[in-house]
């Protein structure tokens, strides 16, 4: 089954018409993108858009074959214009199949959202799916889901998507999954493939032409990630953010509850807040059997405070015990933790801060902390296929 995207942009296209934001002023050349239509093996089309036949003329494909016109969403404004010999477009009632006479079988899909999706099984069996901008799947039962050799979906705006797509085996690590619908929310270019990568997912420019279960450009997701930053950087927001196309994580907080600090309890409410409701928390500085165990994603937030625990336990604070076996037995608990971390089958995704790039200490016990931290970052590091950086909100990669 051929797919050609003839646009991958949201309703309004990108740049969105007269929008003076930075990414609108970056959606240029490759990056720049007309809504989302999709031609299926030149004869059904997802998605009547205004343009479309040109669309299809640049890039060597006509509508003469189109035997069926399919509408994923309500398009507001004018009415598009309906291309002359083009059957009028339509929607099919969720759940209903329409079967064409060039052996293709789409079905639709219930949203959480308006718009229909559409589940395409080509004359091969090769099956597609198909979601409207804004939307998740509703109603999906693992006893009845489908697996998908390709989805096309809005993964930048709702990456829950992805994540119940994937919690009952519809998604899985040979899908190729092509992010549509991108509008101005992620900032085109290098930063919109970091963050699709990520979430195992991939865009390409208008006009591309694709082969349903063809999986040579699916991207890899890094299995261990460490996420550095200062204060306020929005370290952990990235770091969320990275796992929030994934189902089950379990945010492991090694910070506690800290009883009666009513500043920590606003911090952790805020965290709570913008998690997704799927995920787990549990609140450990017990880090190594969470890591030798089989399971779903973690999320580690965050190593500073582990390491907080570690020095309180080994009596870092107090120089005759440092010297006397102390900083022995914290090197003993860092390699104990990053040897875990080697040999870990999860996904695992920790945050850091980034310290000792300012003001030196005032005390001894805060340049041993910041001297501890330094080598715990640089150790977990190591073990990481992927580092990040995370400065005034911007993430830059230093590995993978």
């Amino acid at each position: 089954m051929e797919v050609t995207l003839l646009g991958t942009g949201a309703p309004a296209g990108l740049p969105r018409p007269d929008c003076p934001c930075a990414a609108c002023a970056t959606a240029l050349g490759p990056d720049a993108r007309a809504a989302t239509a999709v031609l299926v093996d030149g004869a059904l089309l997802l998605d009547l858009t205004p343009g479309a036949a040109f669309a299809a003329a640049r890039v060597g494909h006509s509508l003469g074959g189109v035997r069926q016109v399919l509408l994923s969403h309500p398009h507001d404004g004018p009415a598009v214009e309906v291309p002359a010999g083009l059957p009028q477009p339509g929607r099919v009632p969720d759940g209903r199949e329409l079967a064409l006479l060039t052996g293709h079988r789409v079905r639709a899909v219930a949203m959480d959202a308006g718009g229909t999706g559409y589940a395409v099984t080509g004359p091969d069996g090769q099956r597609l799916l198909y979601l409207p901008p804004g939307g998740a799947p509703a109603g999906l039962e693992e006893a009845r889901a489908e697996s998908y050799h390709m989805v096309l979906a809005d993964v930048a705006g709702r990456p829950d998507a992805l994540a119940r797509l994937r919690a009952v085996g519809s998604v899985g690590p040979t899908t190729d999954v092509i992010a549509v619908h991108l509008d101005h929310d992620v900032p085109p270019g290098p930063e919109l493939r970091r963050r699709l990568a990520a979430a195992g997912a991939r865009a390409v420019p208008d006009g591309t032409t694709l082969t349903v279960g063809v999986y040579e450009d699916v991207p890899d997701v890094p299995r261990r990630t460490l996420v550095l930053g200062g204060a306020r950087s929005g370290k952990s927001v990235e770091a969320e953010r990275r796992l929030e196309s994934f189902p089950d994580v379990l945010y492991v907080a090694t910070g506690g509850s800290r009883g009666g600090d009513t500043e920590w309890a606003a911090r952790v409410a805020a965290h709570r807040e913008r998690r997704p409701g799927s995920w787990r928390t549990t609140e450990t500085t017990d880090l190594i059997p969470l890591l030798g165990q089989d399971g779903p994603p973690l999320l580690i937030d965050c190593l500073s405070l582990w390491l907080t625990d570690a020095m309180d336990a080994v009596g870092a604070w107090d120089d005759a015990e440092w010297a006397d076996g102390g900083e022995k037995l914290l090197r003993e608990r860092v390699r104990e933790l990053t040897s875990a971390v080697r040999a870990t089958r999860r996904t695992v995704v920790a945050v850091s801060n980034e310290v000792g790039s300012g003001i030196v200490p005032a005390t001894a016990s805060g340049r041993r902390y910041r001297d501890e931290l330094g080598r715990l970052n640089s150790a977990f590091g190591a073990e990481c296929e992927q580092v990040l950086l995370v400065v005034a909100g911007q993430a830059l990669v230093l590995r993978g």
